[in-house]
């Protein structure tokens, strides 16, 4: 039998097609590298079937998407939403009380299947800690994928001269830093994007060992990221943005991420609002998720809009500056082809940056950047030698890289050459999945015998005879009859 993959996914808003990307801090990159992955790994002949676990939401502000229990993405692939929690939407620091619901359900629903997962994948945190405990329960092999680290995130905000009282309140660091040692105690196999994120970012944890990471960059792809645009689709993006600009054929400075401190745009205004020589040819565009209203958005983010408005006015930017209050998925290759097509750069000034998928997208499209250098765009920018790293926590630094990389003998050309040749050899999923499965059954093991001797609640041993019957709780559902298969003993 081929390979059965269960892929742990829970917070934000997760499905198959149009993701809601930069919607909140919770819905980013992740959701679209689990997503690629899983549609990669689907193509490969090893597999047989690939679950992806998220959260069932029922909001009546949110799309009825998230409310289905289950969503096929291709023959061997596919979404499972469970009930965990209240119905309605909630952000990951607030769905820490709640996950253990979640183990529950899938102790159930692995036990209920006629054969085990070969081994389960956490994506972040919160699943890592879910992971940890199906390891410790069912035996199942975890492998795990930080995403963005919380020793990271608590390094860089004390940094900035945030309180550990405060960074607990908004972030549940403890809780967040403990999940992802417990999951590090778990792991057979850690998946990391960059060696810097390997060497620098997990050696933070007690319970790492240095056998434990692999590093695999992520892909993009080529048939959405390319250099071949439309004149319709440069007729779209005009309309998106011009009405903010006053000379919208000037090349620009495009920034596309959510807005987070972590992100670290209001830098990027300042430096660009304090330079002659960018405000006299260039246009700035900031792709910050999407909104309706500033009212409605949570404390943190008001907080981050206010000090980027702020920063526009200060410098008195209009005219010269586009953000746009809504954008799909769909327009990203287009925008960044846009971007590309008037000669123009993209930047990532975050103070540290796990990956960056957005940087080899913008590669992929044939767009120069400009990128932190702190996290994976130091080992991007090393092969694909497509622009220049900053340390964007010095002081200036920021403006004087961008000065260098829109000055007169910027190798624009060169570097947009090698981005497109870098990508194209070295970033693809398909060479994502080959490898992540050559590495993670080398490690975990392909075994796919049926469940035995599993213990449905931790803690309990085994009692009685192998029966074919048994009455299982479900959280929320209450008792269910089900059929167990032969070998499958009980615990108390």
């Amino acid at each position: 039998m081929g390979l059965y993959l269960l892929h742990l996914h829970l917070h934000g808003l997760f499905r198959g097609h149009n993701l809601e990307l930069g919607r909140d801090a919770d819905t980013g990159g992740q959701s679209s590298y689990v997503l690629e992955l899983a549609r990669a790994l689907g193509e490969r002949p090893e597999l047989e079937r690939l679950e992806l676990i998220t959260r069932c939401i029922e909001d009546p502000r949110l799309s009825a998407d998230y409310a289905l229990r289950g969503e096929t993405l291709s023959q061997k692939v596919s979404i499972l939403r469970l009930p965990f929690g209240p119905r309605r939407y909630l952000r990951k620091e607030q769905l820490w009380p709640y996950l253990q619901q979640l183990v529950n359900c899938l102790v159930l629903h692995i036990s209920l299947q006629q054969r085990r997962p070969n081994w389960i994948h956490a994506h972040y945190a919160d699943a890592g800690w879910v992971g940890a405990q199906l390891q410790r329960r069912l035996g199942i092999p975890l492998v795990f994928t930080g995403h963005s680290l919380g020793r990271e995130k608590q390094r860089r905000l004390l940094a900035l001269g945030q309180l550990p009282d405060q960074l607990n309140r908004d972030y549940c660091l403890d809780r967040r830093i403990a999940a992802e040692e417990a999951a590090l105690a778990a792991a057979s196999l850690v998946v990391a994007s960059s060696s810097q994120e390997a060497q620098r970012q997990y050696v933070q944890y007690r319970n790492f060992h240095p056998d434990l990471p692999e590093v695999i960059p992520p892909g993009v792809d080529p048939e959405q990221f390319h250099p071949h645009g439309l004149a319709a689709e440069d007729g779209q993006i005009s309309a998106l943005l011009t009405p903010f600009l006053r000379e919208p054929e000037r090349p620009c400075l495009l920034a596309l991420s959510r807005l987070d401190r972590r992100k670290n745009i209001p830098a990027l205004v300042a430096a660009f609002g304090s330079s002659d020589l960018l405000r006299q040819h260039y246009n700035l565009v900031l792709v910050l998720g999407c909104r309706e209203d500033l009212q409605l958005l949570e404390q943190g983010q008001r907080q981050e809009w206010q000090l980027l408005l702020e920063a526009i006015d200060r410098h008195n930017l209009y005219g010269q500056v586009a953000y746009p209050k809504q954008h799909s998925r769909a327009q990203v290759p287009a925008l960044f082809r846009w971007v590309a097509s008037r000669r123009g750069l993209f930047v990532n000034p975050a103070l540290t940056e796990p990956f960056g998928l957005t940087l080899l997208e913008a590669a992929a499209c044939g767009v120069p950047v400009v990128a932190t250098d702190d996290g994976g765009p130091v080992d991007i920018l090393q092969r694909c030698g497509n622009g220049l790293l900053v340390n964007v926590a010095k002081e200036g630094q920021l403006r004087q890289r961008l000065e260098e990389a829109t000055a007169a003998g910027a190798p624009w050309d060169s570097w947009r050459a090698q981005g497109l040749e870098a990508v194209a050899e070295a970033y693809n999923w398909s060479a994502h999945a080959r490898r992540y499965l050559r590495v993670a059954q080398a490690l975990c093991g392909s075994a796919t015998a049926p469940l035995a001797h599993q213990h449905l609640y931790g803690g309990g041993s085994r009692i009685g005879a192998p029966a074919r019957f048994r009455k299982i709780y479900a959280p929320g559902q209450g008792y269910a009859h089900a059929s167990l298969g032969p070998r499958l003993w009980l615990a108390k």
